[in-house]
């Protein structure tokens, strides 16, 4: 079987940017064990493969795969898809917004692809999230031991740390400044020694709400025991249980707020992801999540019939 594919670079405008998705527009014949040899092939954090059983104009299933296994839910990919599907002619663009259904393993997402000239220029995705945010968190001399930075450089005034789950656990952490966060060091060793494991968040999220761009409102990084010490690995999981972190401050008025995160910088493939949060106390919180995408290769995959 021989099947095109494409990969985008997704959050970004800019070439070799942003986070790498490979997307495979018309995988209908491929089974769970040759997407996962795929994926295992292509060897970059997610490659999607998307199926039509309903030959719609207006939908599409996704299936997302690491080389580790299968994703149930992601948002990068579904920019990606959006804009491949666009950029290689597998949905018909008219200039202003075209709606669209993907189907995911967790359910159905709508999508809003904004294109002018014929060119998909934004993608945006609607999610309906709730959360558990919990004050136990560790001290801030602890965090500080474990982050490789001073206890004055974590902010406890406007913001505090707090345990924010939406399904999966994020230890949030503010800092007043950029390079805090650039900075940062995991520290393995003191990890071990403190009180965080007992939270059960094995990822950290540290973040500044200043930034060395224009275009974006908070700086953010990930950081924990499974991220590799030099990694900057993509933030776009964690931003539900940053925008509940955000809500869960009296400061943060009832109403729409939108803003900006950034990934990154020069050297580590910066991301920009755009959010609009609709805060309505005591109910469900409604996200949409959008952003760019730049096309940098497109090939064929010659594809085995069966595993092997």
């Amino acid at each position: 079987m021989k099947l095109n594919y494409y990969i985008a670079d997704v959050f970004t405008d800019q070439m070799f940017a942003g986070a790498q998705v490979a997307v495979f527009p018309n995988a209908d014949d491929l089974d769970s064990g040759q997407m996962a040899l795929v994926a295992n092939e292509i060897n970059l954090p997610e490659a999607v493969f998307v199926s039509n059983p309903d030959n719609s104009d207006t939908s599409r299933k996704m299936r997302i795969f690491s080389p580790l296994g299968e994703i149930d839910f992601a948002g990068h990919p579904i920019i990606a898809t959006a804009f491949i599907l666009g950029e290689c002619g597998a949905l018909q663009l008219t200039d202003g917004v075209t709606s669209l259904r993907f189907t995911q393993n967790t359910g159905d997402i709508e999508v809003n692809v904004s294109a002018k000239g014929g060119k998909v220029s934004f993608v945006q995705f609607t999610n309906k999230i709730s959360s558990i945010i919990d004050r136990f968190t560790p001290s801030d001399a602890e965090l500080a031991e474990l982050l490789s930075i001073k206890v004055s450089e974590i902010d406890h005034k406007k913001y505090a740390t707090r345990l924010v789950s939406c399904g999966f656990p994020y230890l949030i952490v503010p800092v007043w400044n950029y390079d805090t966060v650039r900075n940062a060091t995991f520290n393995f060793a003191a990890w071990s020694q403190s009180s965080a494991p007992q939270t059960a968040a094995q990822e950290i999220l540290l973040f500044s709400p200043k930034t060395a761009h224009m275009d974006s409102n908070f700086n953010a990084r990930l950081l924990g025991p499974n991220i590799g010490v030099h990694d900057d690995p993509a933030v776009g999981s964690a931003i539900p249980a940053f925008s509940s972190y955000l809500c869960s401050f009296d400061f943060t008025q009832e109403g729409t707020h939108t803003f900006a995160v950034d990934r990154g910088d020069a050297n580590s493939r910066r991301s920009v992801i755009s959010v609009e949060m609709d805060h309505k106390a005591g109910a469900e919180l409604n996200l949409r999540i959008g952003g760019q995408a730049v096309l940098v290769a497109e090939g064929k995959m010659y594809i085995p019939d069966s595993p092997v």
